[in-house]
């Protein structure tokens, strides 16, 4: 039970830490890989499939968030969206390649979704990107201990 529940937590933070919630998956992921109690393939799985999965929430989200653009409410101005749009429209879907990187990588995957990337590149590029990232992580991590 106490083994579902760190995997739980990891997969949790690292689904959380693709949205735009705050959550820090790699100090997760790291602190895990260096108590050496799981088996690191497994960790790298877990972290990475809930990282893909907040990714694709966020791109679910952009599909339909475009029609509430012209609301108070709404979380980015006109200026603000027409810009990403742009840049989206300039660099395509590679620029889903840097999904991982904070701050502009959980809006870039909204975006996505405002574009209508199709979902299966849109995966396979976040998936690229997300799990490289953990597995670079893990590397240096490896290489500290």
């Amino acid at each position: 039970m106490v083994d579902f529940l760190a995997y739980a937590g990891l997969f949790l933070t690292a689904f959380l830490a693709a949205t735009i919630l705050p959550a820090q998956s790699e100090a997760v992921l790291g602190g895990m890989i260096v108590a050496g109690s799981r088996p690191i393939w497994l960790l790298v799985t877990v972290a990475s499939l809930g990282n893909i999965l907040g990714s694709l929430l966020n791109w679910m989200l952009g599909r339909g968030i475009e029609q509430f653009r012209h609301h108070r409410w709404f979380p980015a101005s006109e200026r603000d969206l027409d810009k990403a749009q742009a840049f989206y429209r300039k660099w395509g879907c590679w620029s889903l390649l840097l999904s991982w990187v904070p701050i502009i990588g959980d809006p870039l995957t909204i975006v996505a979704g405002i574009m209508r990337e199709p979902l299966i590149r849109f995966l396979v590029l976040v998936a690229i990107a997300k799990i490289g990232r953990y597995l670079a992580l893990t590397a240096l991590v490896l290489h500290w201990l």
